[in-house]
């Protein structure tokens, strides 16, 4: 039985606000999707890449403050990890999901990636780090100093034998004059790469301190600098991370990539049909909503490995009007429903973020949220889930 809102009598189901801040009575579903009482399938997924941006889980019982180095629950947060990879994706540590820049700083991003990284290598998981800059103050900085921050970072991912994910920078952003200091500091990082490597190519709705990446507002412009990159390093770049929220600019940018180049999605708006993909190619994934749909995403992509692109849609459309959900603007506040979906799917004993984070959407959107993941069937305790939200309407004063 599906979750679907309805009217009911006092003390049935929950009561929901919506938007309006109406209270609405919610009928919870009262069992999990098949996909998830199959339960974790190991084998490796074979016609696609798919790694899942992960998030942390903050320790709730730290003397904290806004601003404070973070303390994160390590043994909760590489549960998380173990969890993703029992269902065969790959995990993509340490990047904005895990609220890079946005209450994980350098030193707890290090830790992260240290203790992954040996994570991965006894349970034979993928995974790959994310590589930034982060670790210099705020203020202006010089194109050398932004260099050096790259490449500290750069040594620490390969000593752990991970692979490298070149993350758009905030100081290279606010340091480059125009494409041509891209095109330096890219080709200098590249040649210093062990392996290869993934470029990400963060939109402004995610972080608006990266608007005007690579040397131009222009975003026609502003991709030929990005296609200049790749095409005079293919041998450095196993592929390209492209998070704009545009599924034709994405489909025309991959058709362009030289040979070998992979594309992975990081359009969590359109996956599904960019995943599937056409005549001419597809898209691998590289998600942060595939932190919640883990499973789901891994069983969809075992259905698209026997051919089965209808199948793989049915499985995978359904989940975007929550994907969307969580991903409204301001868009870089997604993390917030994550942690909460991943709190109520039991992955986590409480809703607590590093930096505070947990506060940054309000009860009408987590509540939506709820209400999307629960229809979705994404609970493998859909009782105990009921029973969290209650709680947290508890908090808000919504009685049930």
């Amino acid at each position: 039985m599906s979750g679907t809102p309805s009217v009911g009598k006092p003390g049935q189901g929950l009561r929901l606000p919506d938007a309006d801040g109406r209270l609405r009575t919610y009928l919870p579903r009262r069992e999990p999707a098949a996909f998830l009482t199959k339960g974790a399938d190991a084998a490796p997924l074979v016609s696609r890449t798919v790694f899942s941006a992960a998030h942390v889980v903050a320790d709730p019982y730290a003397d904290s403050s806004p601003g404070a180095p973070v303390v994160v629950d390590w043994d909760t947060t590489l549960a998380f990890r173990r969890h993703l990879w029992s269902h065969g994706l790959g995990v993509a540590e340490a990047m904005d999901t895990a609220q890079r820049g946005m209450g994980l700083d350098w030193a707890g991003a290090a830790e992260l990636i240290r203790r992954s990284a040996a994570e991965a290598r006894s349970t034979g998981g993928r995974i790959a780090c994310g590589v930034g800059t982060d670790q210099l103050a705020p203020g202006a900085h010089s194109l050398e100093e932004v260099r050096a921050a790259y490449e500290e970072q750069l040594a620490l991912v390969e000593e752990t034998g991970s692979q490298a994910i070149l993350m758009a920078s905030r100081a290279l952003a606010a340091a480059a004059e125009g494409p041509e200091d891209y095109l330096a500091v890219y080709a200098h990082l590249l040649r210093q790469a062990d392996e290869p490597v993934v470029l990400h190519w963060l939109g402004p709705m995610f972080d608006p301190a990266l608007e005007g990446y690579w040397g131009s507002t222009d975003l026609d412009a502003a991709t030929e600098t990005f296609l200049q990159v790749i095409s005079e390093h293919p041998d450095k770049i196993d592929g390209i991370k492209v998070s704009l929220l545009d599924a034709r600019r994405e489909v025309e940018l991959r058709r362009r990539l030289p040979q070998g180049v992979r594309c992975y999605t990081g359009d969590d708006f359109n996956y599904p049909e960019l995943i599937a993909g056409d005549e001419r190619g597809f898209s691998h994934a590289l998600l942060g909503i595939f932190d919640p749909l883990g499973p789901v995403a891994a069983e969809a992509v075992r259905v698209l490995d026997t051919g089965d692109a209808k199948g793989f849609r049915e499985l995978l459309d359904p989940t975007v009007e929550l994907s969307r959900h969580l991903f409204q603007a301001p868009t870089r506040f997604y993390k917030t429903g994550v942690v909460f979906l991943a709190w109520l799917a039991g992955h986590q004993a409480h809703f607590a973020m590093v930096g505070g984070l947990q506060s940054a959407r309000s009860l009408p959107h987590l509540a939506r949220a709820y209400e999307l993941a629960d229809g979705l069937g994404l609970f493998p305790d859909p009782v105990a889930a009921e029973g969290r939200m209650k709680s947290l309407l508890g908090v808000y004063g919504v009685d049930q």
